[in-house]
């Protein structure tokens, strides 16, 4: 490791981590004037830009045109097909976008930093700093942001069959005709999607419902739509065990207190993520961590050992590069300006990239209730928004949450083809307290998707129905 920009002494600021947190501490210090030591162990980028958001979103937008020309003849006088023809051409094109995005967003940006030393290898902490190949990296705060990886769920003979994770499934260069999806979360709906419009027969089981954090109307709209996908979706199931078969694997489950066995070629297992701390030594440093083993930190990124603080998906929470990234600046800046920032995630986009998409902010029906709002909602099908009639697809609805009485808007969520690009919106009215009046009346372009949150405003206090175009 260049130790360039270190005193005598040693650095400011040590950090263990170089993802997408990682980078934003250490860039933030080192805008501040520190002296950052940023540690990597692994390949550099963390999970986004090689095995998370970059890829996976990368396919899903192919196999979204791959679905777009099989429906297009819902406009009469159109038709189309779209198919697989090379599934390995386009893991290695997703490869590429990896690799050129590592490398410009990444790699390329450590020479501009003449304050950021760099180094590979397993962090350990130490007094004064961390221990990294042999080596005491001296720094007087600390700033933890080692990611997770996939975890793998308790299930009775899981090692014995050769499972998928989200990694190897994006990295598969040969499609399987038949496929398990443990989980129902937002990896599990995103990736089940994808193999299902590649042709893969897919199946979902979950403990549950799909995203069992979002909106029921939503959760059960999303699985009226995978099953006209041919999608079959089993929730409420107890797993019992896996085995290895001759053309793949077998998983039994307990649904409605009646054991079934599945069979596919592959089992894809996305329960859930599990922190990288095994090699920290936290337990000798005296660092608290949650019941899934996650770094506990308060609302000023600190963990329980003096100057030492945590960011990004180690902590378990609001896992999403950019709140990683945000709640990792938030350390930096706290470590070295006396702690005076404190996280705040009362106006966080979440987005899942299903088809139609799932976008939320803020509180849903069950969470306001249970904060003591007195809570006035609205739900509005997509066959109520002109967007969605022109393009004919009124899959989706949009539900708002209000506080009954001061009308404020507590939180919007939206399943709609184009709902990521129009909940931004709504996190602007939550940020700055607009009520659901003040929304109804803002004036928003005619024929969009995010027109349907003026319209779903209004339904607190008309029926949109009896409205014309633009009328309000």
């Amino acid at each position: 490791m260049s130790d360039g920009c270190a005193s005598s002494e040693g650095y400011d600021l040590v950090v263990v981590g170089a993802g997408s947190a990682g980078f934003s501490a250490a860039i933030t210090a080192a805008e501040q004037g520190a002296n950052v030591a940023l540690i990597g162990d692994g390949t550099i980028g963390g999970t986004c830009v090689n095995v998370g958001c970059v890829p996976s979103k990368a396919l899903i937008r192919a196999m979204e045109n791959v679905h777009q020309a099989g429906v297009a003849a819902r406009f009469d006088g159109v038709r189309a097909s779209g198919s697989v023809t090379g599934w390995a051409a386009l893991i290695a094109q997703k490869d590429a976008l990896v690799s050129s995005l590592r490398q410009a967003k990444y790699a390329d940006l450590l020479p501009a930093y003449n304050n950021i030393a760099y180094t590979q290898g397993a962090a350990r902490l130490a007094d004064g700093g961390a221990l990294v190949n042999g080596s005491l990296v001296r720094a007087p705060k600390v700033i933890i942001a080692t990611g997770t990886r996939p975890g793998v769920p308790a299930i009775p003979g899981i090692e014995s069959i050769d499972f998928l994770t989200s990694t190897t499934a994006l990295d598969l260069k040969d499609l399987p005709k038949s496929l398990i999806v443990v989980g129902g979360g937002f990896v599990g709906v995103e990736l089940a999607q994808v193999f299902a419009r590649a042709g893969v027969k897919v199946t979902i089981v979950c403990r549950s419902r799909l995203l069992p954090a979002a909106e029921p109307e939503i959760s059960e709209a999303l699985g009226v739509y995978f099953k006209q996908e041919g999608i079959t979706v089993l929730g409420g199931v107890a797993y019992e065990r896996c085995r290895k078969t001759d053309d793949g694997a077998a998983l039994s489950i307990r649904l409605m207190d009646r054991s079934k066995v599945l069979t596919a070629e592959k089992i894809l297992v996305a329960t859930g993520r599990s922190p990288n701390v095994e090699q920290l030594g936290l337990a000798e440093a005296g660092i608290r961590q949650t019941d899934s083993g996650a770094i506990a930190v308060d609302d000023r990124m600190r963990t329980s050992r003096k100057d030492t603080y945590a960011a990004g998906d180690v902590t378990g929470r609001d896992q999403f590069v950019y709140m990683a990234a945000y709640g990792a600046k938030l350390a930096a800046k706290n470590a070295l300006n006396s702690d005076s920032l404190v996280y705040d995630n009362s106006a966080m986009p979440e987005v899942v990239f299903t088809d139609p998409q799932v976008a939320s902010v803020g509180l849903t029906e069950a969470t306001a209730k249970a904060a003591g709002h007195a809570v006035a909602t609205s739900v509005l099908s997509l066959d109520n928004v002109p967007r969605a009639l022109a393009a004919r697809d009124t899959r989706g609805l949009i539900k708002l949450v209000a506080d009954a009485d001061s009308r404020k808007l507590l939180g919007a969520h939206i399943l709609a083809p184009e709902g990521a690009d129009s909940i931004q919106t709504a996190v602007m009215a939550i940020k700055f307290g607009m009520t659901v009046e003040q929304l109804a009346e803002t004036i928003f372009p005619y024929l969009t998707t995010v027109e349907g949150l003026k319209l779903a405003a209004q339904t607190f206090n008309k029926d949109v129905k009896m409205l014309s175009c633009c009328a309000g």
